[in-house]
This record gives structure tokens, sequence and C-alpha cells, in this order.
């Protein structure tokens, strides 16, 4: 066995996460399952563990990656979902977070501060494999909408948890009356923090010029978040989630359509990077810890596997019971509710209920805990719970969902359909009504413009078909050509869109959707307009 990790096999092992989320899009299987089977494999080869400092571990990976998935949250959608997202993302997570603290106390024999930093660590479900499965079946956008809301918050309030359990553990002592005191100000310090740096980051991006600038400010963006709040001992993670949702918001305001697509393929790598890279560190990491828990702990690894077991059914089943009798609590049987609507209501329970996958916060939370057996007991077991949790969850729950959703019998969901159809409707309005005005203060010739208005009255038409009403919504540089008026209406097209989305009418990824489209456009006729310059 080697003795040290060298560069060409963290090489190596990159190409090989690569190649397995390259394999998970041909197989059509959502790739943390694929990742979670590579660092089991990595745990299985000869290869030597990887030193970590786990305050690192946590600063490193943890901010970008909830600050990105609040970034591509539609805050119209979640708002609207407010009240089951709430429920799953705080009760649920301090309702399984004691169960399992319970279970790992009394079955596993862990003190009761390390105890609750395992229920912290497992309570909070991660929301990507779940819906990349759905929205690939077109499950109702709904479900989506409260489990995407759900993992955002979730992870924010259990981490918040996690780091009272291990302030209790480090320190000595655990007051109840104290945590939850201490609860409320890192989250509402965490809130406070997290607006400021993201009102903050936008005015500065709005205000920059050099594209490089930009994104170097976009990668620290959850940094300016989560270090100042950890500074004050309030929440980072909150920090850096809230912070996400401001310059989500901004961000089709105060950047160009090539510095949006440069962005985009930047933090889809990063994100995909990260990912790869916990799961990488353990799968080495894993041969340690087994080797810890066989020297340091009366536990054997059969042992805890099963106790591995119990708590996944534990967390599974107190998921059940949160949504079914939160369901009969918020709506009590009603004699007028035909069968169809309880039927459906069922169904869309049941999902919620069984998409509960752990994932890559889980993950890195277990591997952030302090090194030492004597700062943090049972930090070896805790690792190998959560690792066998996620291995339980993805695996088994993630490919067995598409057979439960065919099961239930969901119909195709054509809301994001009708917004998007109205959407560009409108934004076609907008376009014809700035030709309009164009044509009319005789900014370009009649001819350049009546060459344009063809192809949006067509969409025009097009869309009509579909929608049954009509809207006109009006907006208001010189032109000299069909490449500069076209510039034009696709400016049009997208203050509408942008205002669409201010409205509440389109969902954020609505307008994410049409804006790429829009973006790509434009690349091409600046492209096109500096050739024939």
């Amino acid at each position: 066995m080697p003795n040290a990790i060298t560069a060409e096999i963290i090489i190596g092992l990159l190409v090989g996460v690569t190649a397995l989320v390259w394999l998970a899009s041909i197989v059509r299987v959502p790739y943390p399952i694929l990742l979670v089977l590579g660092g089991l494999l990595i745990a299985l080869a000869p290869l030597p563990p990887v030193p970590l400092r786990p305050d690192l571990v946590f600063l490193l990976f943890l901010p970008p990656l909830l600050y990105y998935a609040a970034f591509l949250t539609s805050w119209r959608d979640f708002r609207a979902n407010l009240s089951p997202i709430l429920l799953l993302a705080i009760g649920l997570v301090l309702v399984t977070t004691l169960s399992v603290a319970w279970v790992a106390h009394e079955l596993v024999g862990m003190i009761w501060p390390a105890a609750f930093a395992l229920g912290a660590i497992v309570s909070p479900p991660d929301a990507i494999a779940a819906t990349s499965i759905m929205q690939r079946l077109k499950i109702p956008k709904r479900i989506v909408t409260i489990l995407e809301g759900e993992s955002l918050v979730n992870d924010a309030s259990a981490l918040v948890v996690y780091s009272l359990a291990i302030m209790a553990v480090t320190h000595g002592g655990f007051s109840l009356a104290h945590a939850s005191g201490q609860f409320v100000i890192v989250v509402i310090g965490g809130i406070g923090i997290g607006s400021v740096a993201g009102l903050g980051v936008a005015w500065l991006r709005n205000r920059l010029k050099d594209n490089t600038v930009d994104t170097l400010l976009s990668l620290l963006s959850p940094y300016i978040a989560y270090l100042p709040a950890e500074w004050c001992h309030v929440s980072g993670v909150l920090s850096a989630v809230v912070a996400g949702l401001f310059v989500g918001r901004a961000l089709p305001r105060i950047i160009g359509s090539d510095q949006r697509m440069r962005l985009t393929a930047v933090w889809e790598a990063l994100v995909f990077l990260l990912n790869g890279i916990v799961f990488i560190l353990i799968g080495l990491q894993l041969p340690s810890i087994i080797s810890n828990i066989r020297e340091h702990t009366n536990l054997t690894i059969a042992q805890l596997s099963f106790y591995t077991g119990v708590i996944a059914c534990v967390t599974i089943g107190v998921r059940f019971a949160w949504v079914f009798v939160l369901a009969l609590l918020r709506k009590p049987i009603d004699r007028h509710v035909t069968d169809t609507q309880s039927t459906l209501q069922f169904r869309s329970l049941t999902l919620i209920s069984w998409a509960g996958m752990r994932g890559i916060v889980s993950l890195a939370a277990a591997i952030a805990l302090p090194l030492s057996p004597e700062q943090f007991p049972h930090r070896d077991p805790i690792i190998f719970i959560t690792f066998g949790m996620i291995l339980i969850t993805l695996v088994g729950q993630g490919l067995t969902l598409p057979f439960l959703i065919k099961a239930l019998g969901f119909k195709h969901d054509d809301l994001d359909e009708r917004e998007e159809a109205l959407a560009r409707r409108e934004l076609a309005f907008a376009a014809l009504a700035r030709l309009e005005a164009m044509e009319l203060i005789g900014e370009a010739p009649p001819s350049l413009i009546a060459e344009v208005r063809e192809g949006y009255e067509f969409r025009v038409q097009r869309f009509n078909n579909r929608l049954n009403e009509s809207n006109d919504l009006e907006l208001a540089d010189p032109c000299d050509s069909t490449i500069d008026v076209e510039l034009e209406a696709l400016e049009a097209e997208r203050l509408v869109l942008i205002k669409l989305r201010d409205d509440g009418l389109i969902a954020d990824e609505v307008l994410r959707h049409i804006q790429v489209e829009l973006d790509i456009a434009e690349v091409r006729l600046r492209g096109q307009k500096h050739a024939h310059a």
C-alpha cells in the first residue's frame, strides 16, 4: 500500500468521479447515487488516508453548496409553500434529531451531546437526487418545490443544532434552555448578516465592469456571508443561504448575458467538483475509520452496521409519521372531500415521505467533526453511521423512487410549460412594442424593422394558441442594421421577463430557462456585429 497520497492518485480519482457522472447521465441515474458507490469503491482500494482539518472541510465545502442551492431557488414558489416547507425543514429536523439521538444514546451508547450531533447530521435530506428524478418524470411542481425548499432550509436548521451539539461536547455540559436561546440568536443573527451580505454583493456587482473580477466576487460571495456570521458566533450556513436568495433574485438585473453564461458553467462545474471531492475524501477516510472503531471502541462493524440500519429505519419512519400526522392535523378528514382529492393527497404525502434521501451536506458535516477522541468521542462511529445512512437512503430510496412514482400514477403537470408560454408571448409583445416605437421615432429604417417584426408576430400567434388571453405590455439606442434592431428587441424581452418574475407570474426557474436562450441569442448577435465591424 502506498504510504502517501500523490497528485497522480488525486487526479485519477477525480477522473474516475467524472466518469461516474458521465455514466449516471447515460443510465439516467442521479449522479449522487453513483458518487456514494464510488466512495465505497475507493474505500476498498489500497490507498492511504488523507489527513484532514475538520474546520477546513466545513468552511470549504458547505458555504458554496448551500449558497448555490439558495441562488437557484424560486422565491415565489418558496413563499407560496412556506408553511409545509418550514414544518418539514424545522419541525421534522428537530423531531428526527431527537429520535436519532435517543436511539444513538440507548442503542449505541453515545453520550447525549454526541448523539444529538449524529441526529443533526443525518436529519436533513438532500433534494438533488429526488428532484432530478421527479423533474424527469414530470411530477406535480408543488411537490418538487416543497422538497427543494425543505432541503434548503433544513440544511441551515440542522447545522445550527449540529453546531450547538459540538459546543456542548467540546465545552462540556448541555442545557436545553440555553441551547434554545442560542438557537434563536444564531438564526436571527445569521438571517441578518446574510441579508446585509447579499444586498452588499448585489450592489457591488451591479457596479463592476470587469467580468473576471465579477466571477471572483461571485465565487467569494458565500464566504463573504459565511465568515462574518461565524465571527459573530451566529449561523454562517444560514447567512450563506440568505445571501444566495438575495443575489439570485437580483442577478438578472445586474450582469450581462455573456457573464451569466460564463458563471453558470463555472458554478455547475464547481458544485460537481465539490460533491466529487467530498465522496473521494470519505472513501479515503473509511479504512482508517473502520480501523479506529475496531481498536478504540467495543463495537464491531457488524454491530455498527445493524445500528445504522436501525437508525435509517427510524429516520424514514419518523418522516412518514410526521408528514401524514401533520396532514391530518392541518386538514382534518372532511366528509365533503372527494375520493379523487383524498387519493391525490395520499399519493403526494407518500412521495414526499419516501423522498428523504441523505447526501452531501450530511457527509461534509460528519467529516468536519473534531478529530481528537478526547475532544469528540464517538467521531468514527458517527462518520460510519452517516455514510451508511447515505448509502441506504440514496441507493435504496433513490433507485426505487421512479418505480414508486409510476406506481402512484401521477399525471403530467404542465404548470411550467404554461408559465413559459405566457412569458414567451409577453416577451414577443414587448419586442413588437419596442419595434413600433423605433419605427415611429425613426431609430431604424422600416425595412429592417419589418424583417425582425415578422418573426415576433409569428411567435405571438403561436403562443396565443396555447393561452386564450391577451395582455399588452409596453416597454420603452440608435440602429443601422438588422442586428441592432434584434438586439433592441431582445433587451425589451429581457426587461419584461424580469417584470413577469417580479410580479409573481412566472417562477425563477422559468426566468432562468428563457434567459439562457436570450443570452445565447444576444452573444450570437454581438459576435455577428463584431465580425461585420
